[in-house]
């Protein structure tokens, strides 16, 4: 079996950009990483544009939902990501060493549908290209 890396993604609300990026990385990346999501303050819902531009990409949604950094602050994680500047600033100490990048993208909240896909895209531009470079995947 390959040894299977897990990316935490994290922002501020994680209720749009980590949970596309988790998306993302579960889908693209998938035999190789795990993607998992959480928020420095967590909303109570994923927001319906995320949902709707992962599902326009075919990539399924079901079980994204907003988790606090609480949630997964003891997984075996090999790699953090922030993908907004104030996770970034808020980014909590982890029990072991974890290599951390940042990478923000634009906050598509409130906006259309348009933004989201944008968003969307830009993430699978940038972070997915960024996490096979840090680890070697």
């Amino acid at each position: 079996m390959p040894n299977i890396k897990n990316i935490l993604v994290l922002c501020t609300g994680n209720s749009c950009r980590s949970q596309m990026a988790e998306a993302l990385i579960n889908h693209d990346l998938a035999g190789k990483a795990k993607g998992l999501s959480a928020g420095t303050t967590p909303q109570p819902k994923v927001a319906d544009g995320a949902i709707e531009a992962l599902q326009l990409a075919g990539l399924p949604t079901d079980g994204l939902y907003p988790k606090d950094i609480d949630a997964v602050i003891n997984e075996p994680i090999d790699l953090v990501i922030t993908v907004c500047n104030n996770a970034n600033e808020a980014c909590p100490i982890f029990p072991k060493p974890v290599p951390r990048i940042h990478i923000p993208f634009h906050d598509p909240h409130g906006e259309s549908l348009e933004s989201f896909v944008a968003v969307r895209d830009d993430i699978r531009a940038r972070l997915i290209p960024a996490v096979r470079d840090a680890l070697g995947i």
